[in-house]
């Protein structure tokens, strides 16, 4: 099963290595690395350059913003199964895409996820929330659930079907895509209760105030769209944060 895994960068000089290094550990052994820059000025180039020939697809232009980018990356993917490795994320270990292809050898299952940890932006190794997913079930979706999309992999013929990264939001399109797969797309979806992912803070979504005053008004926005639900899903979908707080990794 060859898998694809699209990063999207722009000026993260400072964490690109660690998360490309983290992707080229990875024991499954048909992996197709796909880099999207939207010409960083940083001297991320420099670094994309050093790995350029363990990568398949290399782009460096101008985007409209991160959405833009991953569907450039969607368009240039190969693999039956698809997924995203953030600049500033890295994989918990080198056996999570052997996981996926796992979960996704089934030919029932549409997509798979698992369980993130955020960590601190200067500090990788300490822990501030764990977001541990638990099991998909689709009436959940309007409780204001949603899998962490930093470990969520499906099926290119999935993204074929259903459609990309809507453009129109500027935060939350991916929030928006997954609802519109689980909710309208009714896909079948696995769940690995395992550390997936290790995401550094201060991406988009929580880097300023404004910042999460935008996310809140595109998930409305989002749960309006796929009628999933309303204020009720989204004052539930930020509560949901507050026991991962609490929560200790294994």
């Amino acid at each position: 099963m060859k898998i694809s895994v699209i990063t999207a960068v722009r000026n993260s000089r400072a964490t690109l290595a660690d998360a490309l290094d983290s992707a080229l550990a990875q024991d499954h052994p048909n992996l197709e690395l796909i880099v999207i820059d939207g010409v960083s000025t940083d001297g991320t180039q420099e670094v994309i350059q050093r790995y350029a020939r363990r990568l398949e697809h290399v782009v460096s232009e101008p985007d409209q913003g991160i959405y833009d980018a991953l569907n450039k990356g969607l368009g240039l993917a190969s693999g039956e199964v698809v997924g995203f490795l953030h600049a500033d994320d890295r994989y918990a270990d080198e056996r999570v895409l052997s996981r996926v292809a796992a979960a996704l050898a089934d030919p029932a299952v549409d997509a798979c996820y698992g369980d993130l940890l955020y960590v601190r932006r200067d500090d990788p190794g300490r822990v501030v929330r764990c977001w541990r997913a638990g099991p998909y079930q689709p009436r959940r979706l309007a409780w204001g659930w949603m899998p962490p999309h930093p470990t969520f992999y499906t099926r290119r013929a999935i993204y074929q079907r259903l459609g990309g990264f809507d453009p129109g939001y500027r935060i939350a399109a991916d929030y928006d895509c997954l609802l519109r797969f689980l909710g309208a797309g009714q896909i079948a979806c696995a769940y690995i209760p395992e550390v997936l992912v290790h995401m550094r803070l201060g991406g988009a979504s929580n880097r300023s105030l404004r910042n999460l005053l935008q996310k809140s008004r595109e998930d409305y926005r989002a749960l309006r769209q796929n009628r999933i639900g309303g204020l009720g899903a989204l004052l539930l979908k930020n509560l949901r944060k507050l026991p991962q707080f609490l929560i200790r990794p294994d």
